[in-house]
């Protein structure tokens, strides 16, 4: 028995303004598989999550919808916190950033922000929609990308060159509610000053994440970090900044990790303590585990804001990858995009649980949910081979039989002795968040015990032998038992069913250690019946429809709005005409961009982007390009390598969300997938400059 521990970990708070899906569950049911096994190890783990509830969307969709904030977010913890539990995740506490100690918690890191100088006051100048009398959020601002020219782009980032600018810098800019043009308003905003941390966190980072998760973090170090505008105006859905009078409030991202702490503080409340007696223990461990997307803000920002008001930071953060489907992003248009609800009125949520096991790795890849795969697996392996198991085993004992198990033979127990070895290396691979890899070991004893079952084959020998048919029945209902312990953190109520089968209550990790003789059995009652693929075709029917509505919806109750909001012609921006000229330039102009041609050396899509390939381009002397082209959509890594194209070598390296691009691939083409590379004629050299 290992030392007892003491861990608290929190999941990624989900956004009150959306609905859980697949592709949310990958980190809650990794999370929960961990915190399961942890407890079965004897460990006191507390699992805090909490619904993330502030902001300008969750105030929107509000006033679309006639009722207030708080309404709209009780209605979605209601919904959050059923799917989480009819999934099984069992947290130790589920809370709201709209509490009481989370406001107080936001004012007491300011408060001390302050005290520390970490904070300053600027004026600027932003977007301001005079229809729906608001700042807009960058989320809320479309237009053209000032970079590559992609329109209906948002106003922080272009998903097509992976540029990222400022709402204002964009051309033909509107606003997303009401397609109405903004107006640049004055506003005076305060500032955390990151750069302070620089320091820390370069120290920090490669200590609590895993080496390519801070290898990507720090590509942010290479000059000084900006400062984080921490507030927002009025109107607004969260906390009031004290000594604002109510006109500025706390950026989302500053009170959601908040809710970590503001949670945990709710759970020591029922257990007589206070947050610090939990968060600033010595003794305890912390970890977060969050998705790639929100690195960044739990691997710079968090830590510098828990720094700046003298809290511990965490021991590790857990990044984990996206998910696909089918191996392609979440589609609504195909049903991929699947609400968890949705799934839910299809299928069982433990199928989902032992898959997403099957293919969780520590790694920050992405995970596949092959729907055809889906169903396969849990037939063959769930039920076939490890369902398989104890109902041939439990059925014959308590219907051919007395129902009373015997003890192994020779041959079962030195099956069983092999098993229980293996129940500290699979214990290694739950520990280190490797769940492949320790399904991969119950699958090889699940075979090793059907070879045993099969080769005995006790149906033949019930009558001639009944002891010794006995003994085979018993080792292999004591295996079935081991591989239900070893499943426990992911299969929980299956578990619970193969203890009341043979009569047991709340397996801990050492069970696995004992071995049942001599013992009578419960009546079976059916664990796991086989997936049938009609279920899945009709749960992608389902989404996809769900979908379409909420598309038509929304697109409907957009359109009034954006009629009245424009009276004159004026109000909107003026569309832009694809095939019009740009202006004339003078000869020297032109001189000054430098084209070379260049050869691909090297491919990969960035997973992450939908638009966006890495290049490593040749352009001769030596020199080997970093370039990020907006071409996925049109073409595969793998068909770009070894191509002779047009590169602009000259334009200023510009850094991406996903590294740094040196140069610019010539593509002719409207964008997305009707772009064409443009070649040279056979006879160019890498590194001709293009005249």
């Amino acid at each position: 028995m290992t030392a007892k521990r003491k861990i608290l970990m929190t999941c990624a708070l989900p956004y009150a303004n959306g609905y859980i899906h697949l592709g949310h569950l990958v980190e809650y049911l990794q999370a929960d598989f961990w915190a399961r096994f942890q407890t079965m190890r004897g460990h006191e783990c507390t699992f805090i999550c909490a619904d993330d509830t502030h902001g300008t969307p969750i105030m929107v969709k509000a006033r679309e919808q006639g009722i207030t904030p708080e309404t709209l977010i009780a209605k979605s913890y209601e919904e959050h916190t059923k799917d989480f539990a009819d999934f099984q995740v069992k947290f130790s506490r589920y809370g709201s950033t709209n509490s009481e100690e989370n406001r107080l918690l936001c004012e007491y890191f300011y408060k001390k922000f302050v005290e520390g100088g970490h904070t300053r006051t600027q004026a600027i100048q932003q977007l301001y929609c005079e229809h729906d009398k608001m700042f807009l959020p960058d989320r809320f601002v479309k237009g053209t990308c000032p970079n590559c020219k992609s329109k209906d782009q948002y106003g922080d980032s272009c998903d097509v060159c992976g540029a990222t600018y400022a709402p204002s810098d964009m051309k033909d800019v509107h606003c997303s509610l009401c397609g109405t043009a903004p107006v640049l308003k004055g506003s005076e905003s305060i500032f955390f000053k990151l750069n302070d941390f620089k320091a820390y966190l370069e120290e920090w980072i490669p200590k609590h994440c895993a080496p390519e998760v801070g290898k990507k973090m720090l590509e942010w170090f290479s000059a000084d970090l900006l400062d984080l505008d921490i507030s927002r105006d009025e109107p607004y859905f969260g906390f009031a900044i004290p000594g604002t009078n109510n006109k500025k409030f706390f950026y989302v991202w500053v009170d959601a990790p908040m809710g970590y702490m503001s949670t945990t503080e709710q759970w020591a409340k029922t257990h007589g303590k206070t947050l610090k007696d939990i968060w600033q223990d010595p003794d305890r461990e912390i970890y977060h585990f969050i998705g790639k997307d929100i690195a960044r803000f739990h691997t710079i920002f968090w830590p510098a804001f828990l720094k700046a008001a003298e809290f511990r930071s965490p021991n590790q953060v857990f990044v984990h990858g996206h998910l696909m489907v089918n191996g392609e992003k979440m589609s609504k248009s195909k049903g991929t995009f699947i609400a968890a609800r949705t799934y839910l009125n299809h299928l069982n949520p433990e199928y989902l649980r032992f898959y997403y096991a099957t293919k969780l790795t520590s790694s920050v890849d992405d995970i596949d949910l092959n729907l055809e795969e889906f169903v396969n697996r849990v037939n063959s392996e769930l039920v076939g081979k490890i369902t398989n198991l104890g109902s041939r085993g439990g059925q014959m004992l308590k219907k051919k039989m007395d129902g009373v198990m015997s003890t192994p033979d020779s041959e079962g127990l030195q099956l069983l002795e092999a098993a229980q070895k293996k129940a500290e290396v699979i214990a290694g691979f739950y520990e280190n968040r490797d769940f492949a890899k320790a399904f991969a070991e119950i699958r090889t004893l699940a075979d090793d015990a059907n070879k045993y079952f099969d080769e005995k084959a006790p149906w033949k020998t019930l009558e001639a032998d009944p002891a010794g048919t006995k003994q085979v029945i018993t080792t292999t209902l004591n295996i079935f038992r081991m591989l239900a312990i070893f499943m426990k953190p992911v299969l929980p109520e299956y578990t619970l069913k193969v203890e009341k089968l043979l009569g047991e209550k709340d397996y801990i990790w050492d069970d696995a250690q004992k071995i049942l003789t001599n013992r009578p059995i419960n009546d079976y009652e059916h664990l796991a019946t086989r997936v049938e693929a009609d279920k899945v075709k009709a749960m992608v029917e389902e989404s996809r429809k769900i979908n379409e509505e909420i598309a038509a919806a929304k697109a409907a109750s957009s359109k009034p709005a954006a009629a009245a909001s424009a009276p004159t012609k004026s109000a909107k921006a003026e569309p832009v005409d694809p095939n019009a000229y740009a202006p004339e330039i003078e000869f020297a102009d032109f001189e000054k961009v430098d084209l070379r041609i260049g050869h691909i050396v090297e491919a990969e899509e960035i997973k992450e982007a939908d638009k966006l390939l890495r290049l490593k381009v040749d352009i001769g002397g030596g020199q080997i390009r970093q370039i990020i082209s907006g071409i996925k959509a049109a073409y595969k890594a793998e068909s770009m390598v070894g191509r002779q194209v047009l590169v602009c070598v000259n334009l200023k390296p510009r850094k991406m969300k996903f590294g740094m691009s040196e140069g610019m691939i010539l593509a002719a083409g409207t964008g997305g997938s009707d772009l064409f590379v443009l070649s040279a004629d056979a006879g160019a050299k890498v590194g001709q400059r293009v005249k």
